[in-house]
Protein backbone atom coordinates (compact mmCIF):
# COMPACT_ATOMS: atom_id res chain seq x y z
CA UNK A 1 0.00 0.00 0.00
CA UNK A 2 1.35 3.81 -0.60
CA UNK A 3 1.71 5.42 2.82
CA UNK A 4 0.73 8.59 2.94
CA UNK A 5 3.03 10.86 4.47
CA UNK A 6 2.99 11.87 8.11
CA UNK A 7 3.64 15.42 6.16
CA UNK A 8 1.23 15.02 3.84
CA UNK A 9 -1.83 13.81 6.57
CA UNK A 10 -0.99 16.84 8.85
CA UNK A 11 -1.30 19.26 6.02
CA UNK A 12 -4.44 17.75 4.77
CA UNK A 13 -6.01 17.80 8.59
CA UNK A 14 -4.69 21.22 9.34
CA UNK A 15 -5.87 22.58 6.35
CA UNK A 16 -9.34 21.05 6.86
CA UNK A 17 -9.77 22.19 10.22
CA UNK A 18 -8.72 25.62 9.11
CA UNK A 19 -11.44 26.09 6.57
CA UNK A 20 -14.11 26.42 9.42
CA UNK A 21 -12.31 26.26 12.76
CA UNK A 22 -13.70 29.73 13.18
CA UNK A 23 -17.64 28.73 13.15
CA UNK A 24 -16.84 26.19 15.96
CA UNK A 25 -17.29 28.37 19.40
CA UNK A 26 -15.75 26.55 22.44
CA UNK A 27 -17.68 25.57 25.46
CA UNK A 28 -16.28 23.70 28.81
CA UNK A 29 -17.20 20.04 28.33
CA UNK A 30 -19.49 18.13 30.44
CA UNK A 31 -21.48 21.37 31.54
CA UNK A 32 -25.09 19.51 30.49
CA UNK A 33 -26.76 17.29 33.03
CA UNK A 34 -25.95 14.64 30.79
CA UNK A 35 -22.92 13.27 28.51
CA UNK A 36 -23.64 13.61 25.19
CA UNK A 37 -22.62 10.23 23.01
CA UNK A 38 -22.88 10.04 19.20
CA UNK A 39 -22.52 6.80 16.74
CA UNK A 40 -21.86 6.93 13.41
CA UNK A 41 -21.00 4.37 11.23
CA UNK A 42 -22.39 2.02 8.78
CA UNK A 43 -24.48 -1.73 8.46
CA UNK A 44 -21.30 -2.80 11.07
CA UNK A 45 -22.32 -0.28 13.64
CA UNK A 46 -26.19 0.11 12.57
CA UNK A 47 -27.18 -3.64 13.15
CA UNK A 48 -28.96 -4.25 9.92
CA UNK A 49 -30.78 -7.78 10.81
CA UNK A 50 -29.45 -8.03 14.62
CA UNK A 51 -32.65 -7.20 17.03
CA UNK A 52 -35.57 -5.45 16.35
CA UNK A 53 -35.57 -2.50 14.03
CA UNK A 54 -34.97 1.32 15.26
CA UNK A 55 -37.42 3.27 15.10
CA UNK A 56 -39.58 0.66 15.17
CA UNK A 57 -41.36 -1.06 11.80
CA UNK A 58 -44.06 1.17 10.87
CA UNK A 59 -43.08 3.91 12.64
CA UNK A 60 -43.48 7.17 10.56
CA UNK A 61 -39.42 8.11 11.71
CA UNK A 62 -37.94 5.42 9.76
CA UNK A 63 -35.53 6.27 7.63
CA UNK A 64 -33.81 3.11 6.01
CA UNK A 65 -31.08 3.46 7.78
CA UNK A 66 -31.52 0.02 9.52
CA UNK A 67 -30.86 0.37 13.09
CA UNK A 68 -31.45 -2.22 15.52
CA UNK A 69 -31.55 -2.96 19.27
CA UNK A 70 -28.79 -5.74 19.62
CA UNK A 71 -26.04 -3.23 17.65
CA UNK A 72 -23.18 -2.51 19.93
CA UNK A 73 -24.45 1.19 20.23
CA UNK A 74 -28.12 0.02 21.84
CA UNK A 75 -26.17 -2.19 23.44
CA UNK A 76 -23.35 -0.62 25.11
CA UNK A 77 -26.30 2.56 26.22
CA UNK A 78 -27.64 -0.38 27.97
CA UNK A 79 -24.54 -0.76 30.26
CA UNK A 80 -23.97 3.03 30.57
CA UNK A 81 -27.24 3.64 32.25
CA UNK A 82 -25.36 5.86 34.79
CA UNK A 83 -21.78 6.89 34.29
CA UNK A 84 -20.77 8.32 36.75
CA UNK A 85 -23.88 7.35 39.49
CA UNK A 86 -26.24 10.87 39.05
CA UNK A 87 -25.06 11.74 35.25
CA UNK A 88 -26.04 9.61 32.72
CA UNK A 89 -25.06 8.98 29.29
CA UNK A 90 -27.29 9.76 26.88
CA UNK A 91 -27.04 8.54 22.95
CA UNK A 92 -27.91 9.84 19.56
CA UNK A 93 -26.83 6.88 16.59
CA UNK A 94 -27.37 8.07 13.15
CA UNK A 95 -25.48 5.22 11.98
CA UNK A 96 -26.92 3.88 8.41
CA UNK A 97 -26.23 0.92 6.48
CA UNK A 98 -24.02 1.06 3.73
CA UNK A 99 -22.65 4.27 4.87
CA UNK A 100 -19.76 5.60 3.00
CA UNK A 101 -16.85 7.20 4.69
CA UNK A 102 -18.30 10.54 2.27
CA UNK A 103 -21.35 9.82 4.64
CA UNK A 104 -20.33 10.88 7.52
CA UNK A 105 -19.04 14.35 6.56
CA UNK A 106 -19.55 15.43 3.05
CA UNK A 107 -22.75 13.78 1.30
CA UNK A 108 -26.25 13.13 1.56
CA UNK A 109 -26.32 9.34 1.57
CA UNK A 110 -29.80 7.26 0.25
CA UNK A 111 -30.76 4.66 2.53
CA UNK A 112 -31.25 1.11 0.79
CA UNK A 113 -32.78 -0.81 3.27
CA UNK A 114 -34.93 -3.58 1.81
CA UNK A 115 -37.32 -3.67 5.05
CA UNK A 116 -40.56 -2.07 4.14
CA UNK A 117 -38.86 0.43 1.86
CA UNK A 118 -41.69 3.76 0.42
CA UNK A 119 -42.72 3.07 -3.06
CA UNK A 120 -40.60 5.48 -4.42
CA UNK A 121 -37.26 4.63 -2.26
CA UNK A 122 -36.03 5.90 0.95
CA UNK A 123 -35.55 9.89 1.17
CA UNK A 124 -32.10 10.82 0.86
CA UNK A 125 -30.45 11.90 4.67
CA UNK A 126 -28.23 14.59 5.83
CA UNK A 127 -24.53 13.71 6.44
CA UNK A 128 -23.87 12.02 10.21
CA UNK A 129 -22.15 14.96 11.40
CA UNK A 130 -25.58 17.16 10.58
CA UNK A 131 -27.73 14.00 11.77
CA UNK A 132 -25.93 13.48 15.14
CA UNK A 133 -25.92 17.63 15.72
CA UNK A 134 -22.42 17.82 16.93
CA UNK A 135 -21.24 20.42 18.86
CA UNK A 136 -19.15 22.04 21.23
CA UNK A 137 -21.34 19.49 23.59
CA UNK A 138 -20.51 16.84 22.45
CA UNK A 139 -18.91 14.25 24.95
CA UNK A 140 -18.19 11.17 22.48
CA UNK A 141 -18.33 10.31 18.80
CA UNK A 142 -17.66 6.44 17.90
CA UNK A 143 -17.21 5.50 14.34
CA UNK A 144 -17.26 2.68 12.35
CA UNK A 145 -16.56 3.36 8.54
CA UNK A 146 -14.32 2.58 5.94
CA UNK A 147 -15.69 -0.93 4.24
CA UNK A 148 -18.32 0.81 2.05
CA UNK A 149 -15.52 2.90 0.54
CA UNK A 150 -13.52 0.46 -0.58
CA UNK A 151 -16.09 -0.77 -0.81
CA UNK A 152 -15.60 -4.98 0.50
CA UNK A 153 -18.82 -5.99 -0.48
CA UNK A 154 -17.87 -5.09 -3.93
CA UNK A 155 -15.01 -6.73 -3.86
CA UNK A 156 -16.23 -9.76 -2.07
CA UNK A 157 -18.77 -10.30 -4.70
CA UNK A 158 -15.97 -10.19 -7.57
CA UNK A 159 -14.27 -12.72 -5.59
CA UNK A 160 -17.20 -14.56 -6.23
CA UNK A 161 -17.74 -14.10 -9.42
CA UNK A 162 -13.89 -15.24 -10.33
CA UNK A 163 -13.57 -17.91 -7.83
CA UNK A 164 -16.71 -18.95 -10.30
CA UNK A 165 -14.54 -18.93 -13.66
CA UNK A 166 -11.64 -20.30 -11.47
CA UNK A 167 -9.74 -17.25 -11.78
CA UNK A 168 -7.96 -15.14 -8.78
CA UNK A 169 -9.65 -12.08 -7.38
CA UNK A 170 -6.12 -11.01 -6.10
CA UNK A 171 -4.90 -11.13 -9.76
CA UNK A 172 -8.13 -9.07 -11.09
CA UNK A 173 -7.20 -6.15 -8.15
CA UNK A 174 -3.39 -5.72 -8.76
CA UNK A 175 -3.96 -5.55 -12.15
CA UNK A 176 -7.32 -4.30 -12.85
CA UNK A 177 -8.87 -3.08 -15.64
CA UNK A 178 -9.17 0.03 -17.48
CA UNK A 179 -12.02 2.24 -15.01
CA UNK A 180 -10.82 0.12 -11.97
CA UNK A 181 -8.41 1.08 -9.06
CA UNK A 182 -6.01 -1.23 -7.67
CA UNK A 183 -6.27 -2.76 -4.12
CA UNK A 184 -3.29 0.00 -3.29
CA UNK A 185 -5.12 2.79 -5.03
CA UNK A 186 -8.43 1.87 -3.23
CA UNK A 187 -6.56 1.73 0.54
CA UNK A 188 -4.59 5.13 -0.26
CA UNK A 189 -7.76 7.16 -1.19
CA UNK A 190 -9.72 5.72 1.57
CA UNK A 191 -6.77 6.75 3.73
CA UNK A 192 -7.08 10.36 2.55
CA UNK A 193 -11.02 10.24 2.84
CA UNK A 194 -10.96 9.11 6.14
CA UNK A 195 -7.99 11.99 6.97
CA UNK A 196 -10.71 14.53 5.89
CA UNK A 197 -13.59 12.75 7.82
CA UNK A 198 -11.57 12.98 11.20
CA UNK A 199 -10.68 16.14 10.84
CA UNK A 200 -14.40 17.41 10.15
CA UNK A 201 -15.48 15.60 12.78
CA UNK A 202 -12.90 17.13 15.13
CA UNK A 203 -13.78 20.64 13.88
CA UNK A 204 -17.97 20.00 14.49
CA UNK A 205 -17.29 18.76 18.34
CA UNK A 206 -14.26 20.13 19.71
CA UNK A 207 -14.46 19.19 23.00
CA UNK A 208 -15.69 14.86 22.36
CA UNK A 209 -12.94 12.05 22.87
CA UNK A 210 -13.18 10.34 18.95
CA UNK A 211 -13.24 6.53 19.29
CA UNK A 212 -12.55 4.86 16.06
CA UNK A 213 -14.21 1.50 15.59
CA UNK A 214 -12.28 -1.13 13.31
CA UNK A 215 -13.73 -4.17 11.80
CA UNK A 216 -13.16 -7.50 13.18
CA UNK A 217 -12.38 -10.94 12.16
CA UNK A 218 -14.66 -12.12 9.35
CA UNK A 219 -12.36 -14.34 7.87
CA UNK A 220 -10.90 -17.27 9.26
CA UNK A 221 -6.93 -17.43 9.21
CA UNK A 222 -6.58 -20.06 6.87
CA UNK A 223 -8.72 -19.57 3.65
CA UNK A 224 -8.68 -23.44 3.13
CA UNK A 225 -10.94 -23.07 6.49
CA UNK A 226 -14.32 -22.71 4.62
CA UNK A 227 -16.23 -25.22 2.78
CA UNK A 228 -15.87 -23.76 -1.05
CA UNK A 229 -19.30 -22.88 -2.35
CA UNK A 230 -21.04 -23.10 1.07
CA UNK A 231 -23.68 -19.90 1.37
CA UNK A 232 -23.47 -20.32 4.72
CA UNK A 233 -19.79 -19.48 4.55
CA UNK A 234 -18.21 -17.54 1.40
CA UNK A 235 -19.56 -19.04 -1.47
CA UNK A 236 -17.49 -19.61 -4.48
CA UNK A 237 -13.95 -17.84 -2.65
CA UNK A 238 -11.19 -19.22 -3.38
CA UNK A 239 -8.83 -20.28 -0.49
CA UNK A 240 -6.46 -18.22 -1.88
CA UNK A 241 -8.29 -15.29 -2.12
CA UNK A 242 -9.53 -15.91 1.00
CA UNK A 243 -6.31 -15.10 2.61
CA UNK A 244 -5.74 -11.91 0.13
CA UNK A 245 -8.69 -10.74 1.35
CA UNK A 246 -7.87 -11.32 5.17
CA UNK A 247 -4.29 -10.00 4.78
CA UNK A 248 -4.05 -7.49 1.88
CA UNK A 249 -7.74 -5.54 2.42
CA UNK A 250 -9.56 -6.03 5.65
CA UNK A 251 -6.18 -6.00 8.21
CA UNK A 252 -4.76 -3.49 6.02
CA UNK A 253 -8.19 -1.52 6.10
CA UNK A 254 -7.75 -1.90 9.83
CA UNK A 255 -4.24 -0.32 9.74
CA UNK A 256 -5.10 2.79 7.98
CA UNK A 257 -7.84 3.39 10.45
CA UNK A 258 -6.04 3.19 13.40
CA UNK A 259 -2.67 4.84 11.40
CA UNK A 260 -5.27 8.07 10.84
CA UNK A 261 -6.75 7.66 14.40
CA UNK A 262 -3.29 7.41 15.94
CA UNK A 263 -2.07 10.56 13.87
CA UNK A 264 -5.10 12.59 15.36
CA UNK A 265 -4.65 11.69 18.90
CA UNK A 266 -8.04 8.87 18.77
CA UNK A 267 -8.71 6.08 20.26
CA UNK A 268 -8.91 3.26 18.01
CA UNK A 269 -11.04 0.42 19.24
CA UNK A 270 -9.42 -3.11 18.19
CA UNK A 271 -12.38 -5.85 17.33
CA UNK A 272 -10.64 -7.92 14.97
CA UNK A 273 -7.95 -9.23 17.84
CA UNK A 274 -10.92 -10.86 20.23
CA UNK A 275 -13.15 -12.28 17.24
CA UNK A 276 -10.25 -14.58 15.56
CA UNK A 277 -11.30 -17.61 15.27
CA UNK A 278 -15.29 -16.82 15.64
CA UNK A 279 -14.98 -15.75 11.81
CA UNK A 280 -18.13 -16.38 9.12
CA UNK A 281 -16.72 -20.29 8.27
CA UNK A 282 -17.16 -21.37 11.88
CA UNK A 283 -20.23 -23.33 12.45
CA UNK A 284 -22.87 -22.08 14.18
CA UNK A 285 -22.84 -20.88 17.86
CA UNK A 286 -18.81 -20.29 17.62
CA UNK A 287 -19.29 -17.95 14.52
CA UNK A 288 -19.93 -14.07 15.74
CA UNK A 289 -20.24 -13.44 11.97
CA UNK A 290 -23.16 -14.61 9.50
CA UNK A 291 -22.13 -15.59 5.47
CA UNK A 292 -23.24 -14.76 2.45
CA UNK A 293 -26.96 -16.54 3.87
CA UNK A 294 -27.45 -16.86 7.43
CA UNK A 295 -29.84 -16.58 10.76
CA UNK A 296 -31.43 -13.45 10.99
CA UNK A 297 -34.43 -11.55 12.13
CA UNK A 298 -37.92 -12.69 10.09
CA UNK A 299 -38.14 -9.00 8.87
CA UNK A 300 -35.00 -9.49 7.22
CA UNK A 301 -34.69 -10.77 3.05
CA UNK A 302 -33.90 -13.55 1.73
CA UNK A 303 -33.01 -12.66 -1.48
CA UNK A 304 -30.63 -10.07 -3.23
CA UNK A 305 -32.83 -8.21 -6.28
CA UNK A 306 -31.11 -8.29 -9.65
CA UNK A 307 -29.48 -11.40 -8.36
CA UNK A 308 -29.91 -15.18 -8.37
CA UNK A 309 -28.71 -15.33 -4.74
CA UNK A 310 -31.36 -16.57 -2.75
CA UNK A 311 -30.71 -18.20 0.53
CA UNK A 312 -34.52 -19.46 0.76
CA UNK A 313 -34.48 -22.68 0.02
CA UNK A 314 -31.47 -23.17 2.95
CA UNK A 315 -33.67 -21.99 5.10
CA UNK A 316 -31.47 -18.80 5.45
CA UNK A 317 -31.69 -14.84 5.12
CA UNK A 318 -29.37 -12.82 3.19
CA UNK A 319 -26.62 -11.55 5.64
CA UNK A 320 -23.83 -11.10 3.31
CA UNK A 321 -20.97 -11.60 5.82
CA UNK A 322 -21.93 -8.92 8.53
CA UNK A 323 -22.02 -9.34 12.36
CA UNK A 324 -24.86 -11.58 14.95
CA UNK A 325 -25.62 -10.75 17.81
CA UNK A 326 -22.52 -12.29 19.66
CA UNK A 327 -20.36 -10.50 17.33
CA UNK A 328 -21.81 -7.21 18.17
CA UNK A 329 -21.79 -8.23 22.09
CA UNK A 330 -18.46 -9.01 21.43
CA UNK A 331 -17.72 -5.25 19.76
CA UNK A 332 -19.82 -3.55 22.55
CA UNK A 333 -17.63 -4.77 25.28
CA UNK A 334 -14.38 -3.11 24.11
CA UNK A 335 -16.62 -0.12 22.98
CA UNK A 336 -17.65 0.56 25.95
CA UNK A 337 -14.46 -0.03 28.08
CA UNK A 338 -13.33 2.39 25.81
CA UNK A 339 -16.03 5.19 26.24
CA UNK A 340 -15.38 4.72 30.22
CA UNK A 341 -11.89 4.75 29.83
CA UNK A 342 -12.55 8.68 28.22
CA UNK A 343 -15.03 9.57 30.01
CA UNK A 344 -13.14 9.29 33.02
CA UNK A 345 -10.37 11.35 31.14
CA UNK A 346 -12.37 14.27 30.97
Amino acid sequence: MRHVSRQRMRALAVGIALTASTLSPLASAGAADSYQWAALGDSYTAGGFVGDPLPPLGDASRDGCDRTTNAYPDVVDRELAEFPPGKPVHLTNVSCGNATIADIANLKQKPISPVQPPVDGWPAVPTQIQRAQLDNKTDIVTIGVGGNSLPFGGILLKCQETGLLGKSCRDYYTNPPAGEESMQDKLARVQDEYIEMLAKVHEAAPNAKVITVGYPAVLPEQGSDCTRFSLTQLGAVTPADINWLRDDVLKQLNNTIQRVSNFFGDRYVDTYSSSVGHDACKPAGTKWVEGICGDAADYWPTSLPGTLLNCAPINKRLTLVHPNAAGYANTAAHVERAIRIALLER
